[in-house]
């Protein structure tokens, strides 16, 4: 085997847990993939006879390339949001993809996305490289020219911000997916009441609704601001159906072949605390979603 198929091999090896990399540093399927793709154009370019590790240096390059990719969004938005919603990985309950397990490793939850979306870039480097992937301390310090005593308070700040905005969903998916459809049918009946004991109190509802909006992203606190909205959602309930969005219950609403939104539910204490839902048609044709609306 020539010298570039066995780096090709390598870094095909390595290429799921880049990806998770990546989506978990950008919440962007497609700089993900870039950010993926430009670690293989690099690595084709270099001399890597010197690498030890060949595993932890694609890794640095992807999260350098991420952390510029991050910089640059502060630097030019491309809009003024409050809030970024992240690209959804849906897949149906019964899905066996290898490279989805990848992705979803650690469960990164939409909510848990929209939080990370918050931090700094150097703050969201070093939270998901060593809360979430186990790189040292030392190795981020390297990758942002601070110490590893720097790099160790940056993800410890991004922890505490994570931990007090960011709620932990419940484990058991079953148990998710009996509360997803608790509120589901009390949506479908107009149940009021029904709606507001399965939020809550602070539940938090985000919608992306494309452009045509006047904001991209719509946000509603609290139980009962998010149940008045929920109530429209029940004459979509024909058209519903389960569905994985970031390893959690979720739903894909679909009529005639054509999605028309992702929601996806935290479920923490068996309530409903964040519901994000994507009804961008734009960004809905750029979802992986083929042979889930059949």
């Amino acid at each position: 085997m020539g010298e570039d198929s066995w780096l090709a091999e390598r870094f095909e090896q390595q290429r799921p847990q880049l990806r998770a990399v990546a989506y978990r540093m950008l919440g962007s399927h497609a700089e993900a993939d870039d950010a993926v793709q430009e670690a293989w154009l690099r690595l084709a370019r270099t001399d890597t006879s010197g690498v030890d590790n060949l595993a932890a240096w694609l890794t640095t390059v992807v999260a350098r390339v991420c952390l510029n990719t991050l910089r640059s969004r502060r630097n030019h938005p491309e809009e003024p949001l409050d809030v970024r919603m992240p690209d959804p990985v849906v897949r149906t309950e019964e899905t066996d993809d290898p490279a989805y397990a990848a992705v979803l490793a650690d469960s990164v939850g939409l909510a848990m996305l929209v939080v990370l979306d918050t931090l700094t870039p150097t703050e969201r480097l070093a939270f998901v490289l060593h809360d979430m992937f186990a790189v040292p301390f030392e190795e981020i310090g390297d990758m942002i020219d601070r110490t590893p005593a720097a790099a160790r308070q940056l993800a410890s700040r991004a922890r505490r911000r994570v931990q007090g905005r960011a709620p932990a969903p419940d484990p058991d998916l079953t148990r998710q997916r009996a509360v997803v459809d608790a509120f589901l049918a009390a949506a479908r009946d107009g149940d009021f009441d029904g709606l507001v004991a399965v939020l809550h109190p602070d539940v938090v509802l985000r919608a992306d609704g494309g452009a045509t909006r006047t904001r991209h992203t719509t946000v509603l606190t609290g139980a009962r601001t998010v149940a008045a909205q929920a109530a429209t959602f029940g004459r979509f309930s024909p058209f519903a159906r389960p569905v994985l969005v970031n390893g959690a219950a979720g739903v894909l609403v679909s009529a005639a072949g054509r999605p028309l939104s992702v929601m996806a539910f935290t479920v923490t204490d068996g309530r409903i605390a964040a519901i994000d839902v994507i009804a961008d048609p734009e960004r809905l044709g750029r979802l992986d979603l083929a042979g889930l609306d059949d």
